[in-house]
């Protein structure tokens, strides 16, 4: 063996060390394998459903198995509300009355701490609210707008979309544990809503237009779906979060969005953590990797 050839192959054995597992197996095969390992690895069930926008690629893992969904629903909510701004019975600009006791503590709401008194709110205004910044209030005054989660929930299925259960508010799931596990959905149904809204099937243009605003926009999560990829990716998502109970157990750690490749197209991913003994940092982790390895996959493929 030469010198030259000695320090070569030293050199690509270093450089290996540095080279992810997951990108590797997601070059060579497809991303299953490496997700696969990826869901093996963590202390908790983990939903998976992938699709390419514009290939036929798609992939489903556990779409057997219903996750908590928390916040992710609100994700449905917007949907059901832009659809009455549609009919014409609601309108993004008309200013709605938001009182103090619409106003509950003790939940994450932005929009209590921007009017701690309430006010006269838009309904455009109160919509990114409640999927930007996930705000809990503004969810339940939405669902109270609608006649409540059963008309959500009528909605949905009338768009023909099955596997997805929205049952219980945000004030209901907060005062019951077992609450929570009421509002679920199977990854592939999330990932049809979510992929037939962007293609614009449900929706008229300006109430599409509109809705993936706010999805793009939404500022909690930041290290999900978006955790792993290039500064300034486009990702329009939401997210949701359960909390953790006094054995460490966390129901939910969510996101579900749509990625914009550099080539400018697309792919759609819905991951769901589910009932986890992993720190936040692990189970966010979890759907970054996951996106990165559908990522890289398609940029091996450009």
């Amino acid at each position: 063996m030469t010198k030259n050839l000695s320090k070569l192959i030293s050199f690509l054995t270093v450089l290996s060390l540095f080279i992810s597992p997951e990108i590797s197996l997601a070059q060579k095969n497809s991303p299953k394998l490496a997700i696969k390992q990826i869901i093996q690895s963590s202390k908790g069930t983990i939903g998976v459903a992938v699709i390419g926008l514009e290939d036929n690629f798609s992939m489903t893992m556990n779409d057997n198995k219903r996750f908590t969904m928390h916040s992710v629903y609100k994700f449905p909510l917007a949907l059901a509300v832009l659809d009455q701004v549609d009919k014409g019975k609601l309108s993004l600009d008309q200013k709605l009355r938001v009182t103090k006791n619409d106003l509950l503590p003790n939940t994450w709401s932005p929009l209590r701490d921007e009017y701690p008194n309430g006010g006269a709110i838009s309904l455009s205004d109160l919509l990114g609210y409640t999927v930007s910044m996930s705000d809990n209030n503004g969810c339940d005054f939405l669902f109270r707008l609608l006649g409540g989660t059963k008309n959500v929930q009528t909605y949905i299925r009338n768009l023909g979309v099955k596997g997805i259960s929205i049952a219980a508010t945000e004030e209901e799931v907060a005062k019951d544990w077992p609450v929570q596990y009421t509002n679920w959905s199977r990854p592939s149904a999330m990932l049809r809503l979510m992929v037939n809204a962007y293609r614009g099937k449900y929706l008229s243009k300006s109430s599409n237009d509109f809705l993936w605003k706010i999805m793009r926009e939404t500022s909690t999560g930041p290290n999900r779906i978006k955790g792993l990829l290039p500064a300034g990716t486009v990702v329009a998502h939401k997210t949701g979060t359960s909390g953790t109970n006094d054995k460490g157990l966390t129901p939910a750690t969510n996101d579900v969005g749509i990625v914009t490749l550099p080539n400018g197209k697309h792919f759609a991913v819905v991951v769901f953590v589910s009932d986890s003994t992993d720190d936040q940092k692990t189970r966010e982790g979890v759907i970054a990797r996951i996106t990165k390895v559908v990522w890289d996959y398609y940029l091996a493929k450009s």
